[in-house]
């Protein structure tokens, strides 16, 4: 049962991936570019979790947390720019 859930995992993880680079892509502001940018960052979040998870190292999960705060401290420093400049 485990592994069934882990592979629908995998394949969820698939389709945020794909649908966060169509939309980087294809995204007609810079705001849609910002948000499937933080979109991506959280899918390779995960990605690090489940990682952690199959290889059972859990260390990587305080990677994938400081990765997060970096991201949205990231993504906070581009949306006061976008808002108004630095």
């Amino acid at each position: 049962m485990a592994e069934q859930i882990l592979d629908i995992a995998m394949v969820l993880i698939g389709f945020s991936l794909l649908f966060g680079i169509v939309r980087l892509v294809k995204g007609p502001t810079e705001t849609d570019r910002v948000i499937a940018v933080d979109l991506l960052t959280i899918v390779c979040i995960s990605v690090i979790v489940l990682l952690a998870h199959l290889a059972e190292r859990f260390i990587y999960v305080d990677v994938a947390i400081v990765y997060g705060l970096l991201s949205f401290i990231g993504v906070l420093a581009v949306a006061r720019y976008m808002e108004k400049g630095i």
